[in-house]
């Protein structure tokens, strides 16, 4: 039977040792695992706590013990395929070794959101903090804090002394472009993510260069927001036109939009026009046709995030698990060669 609490209210540490009839300093000692505690006290301070389905506060404890073993999460875009992907990849890095993570999303990107993210983080005794912040905006709001803990960020802002870990955007961008220079096209247009998000800065000067290296005009990069609702409506804007047998989107989100509006037009894809994407998101395989489109690694982005803040948490060298990670082409039906 379970014991009842005053007020429905949460157990306590103190709630614990009243059932337990002992001390709430040999309740802590049963919660550290300490040598001096019998096994019968121990097995009766557990059981209670299972009655009372008592969860310790790791927080408090951390406070005891200076260790929580909690990584902090810094999201600026949480609702985003990349960086929800990522969290789940921090995540799942960080229980394999036993740590929590702690995410705090912003809603806003304004300095004071930031500051009291940040500060919700460090309240929560943190030991290291992973920053996934899209925007610029949010890392210059970042350098002028006082972030105590070791922290990397999944986005590769060129500031000097950052510890930023990434996928190759731009040779990610460059890889769905040469695809579709290798197949003929000569005439493509880039459908780019928003101004201010560092990814689509990024992929966007990966196209421009490979257009370049390979002596391909080009026209100016068509600015989009990542929805499918945006593709959807400059696959019909740029139609009018139809003076493209290619478009390379930032995202896999805006491409199926920009698929849509080429079936919608009685065109064929890769017939009339080839469409390649960016993230290969679960879905992608299963558009139509299956998009080709652009994979990146986030199960080793977490991986690594996590082996970079436990080195050093522990004081150790971190130089091997910095910098970028390759991402993959993933070629599908989308894509062929340009009609003669």
């Amino acid at each position: 039977m379970t014991p009842e609490l005053p007020s429905g209210r949460a157990p306590s540490i103190r709630d614990v040792a009243r059932l337990a009839g002992v001390s709430h300093q040999t309740v802590s000692r049963v919660l550290n695992n300490h040598p001096s505690i019998r096994d019968t006290t121990k097995a009766r301070v557990l059981q209670v706590m299972e009655e009372l389905q008592y969860r310790p506060n790791r927080a408090a404890r951390a406070l005891v013990k200076g260790r929580s073993r909690t990584i902090g999460v810094l999201s600026a875009s949480s609702s985003e395929y990349g960086p929800a992907r990522s969290i789940e990849a921090i995540q799942d890095a960080a229980r394999e070794v036993g740590y929590y993570v702690n995410t705090a999303n912003l809603t806003a990107t304004d300095p004071e959101a930031i500051e009291a993210a940040v500060g919700h983080l460090m309240g929560q005794a943190v030991e290291g903090l992973v920053v996934i912040a899209p925007q610029v905006r949010v890392f210059d709001t970042l350098d002028h804090l006082a972030i105590d803990v070791p922290f990397v960020t999944l986005q590769s802002t060129r500031r000097p002394g950052e510890k930023a870990l990434s996928v190759d955007q731009i040779a990610g961008a460059r890889l769905a472009t040469r695809h579709l220079i290798e197949l003929g096209h000569r005439d493509i247009y880039h459908l780019a993510g928003p101004q201010d998000w560092i990814e689509a800065e990024a992929r966007m000067r990966g196209f421009l260069d490979e257009m370049g290296a390979m002596d391909v005009p080009t026209t100016a990069p068509i600015l989009g927001d990542w929805t499918a609702n945006f593709g959807y409506y400059a696959g019909r804007e740029l139609l009018r036109v139809r003076d493209f047998t290619a478009i390379f989107s930032s995202n896999d989100q805006m491409a199926l939009g920009l698929m849509h509006a080429i079936h919608d037009a009685g065109l064929n894809i890769p017939g009339d026009v080839s469409v390649i994407g960016f993230d290969d998101i679960p879905e992608a395989a299963h558009f139509w046709p299956p998009l080709t489109t652009v994979r990146q690694d986030f199960a080793e982005l977490g991986r690594r995030a996590i082996a970079i803040l436990l080195a050093e948490i522990g004081g150790q060298e971190t130089e091997g698990y910095h910098g970028t990670i390759v991402p993959e082409l993933i070629v599908r039906s989308s894509t062929g060669r340009p009609a003669a």
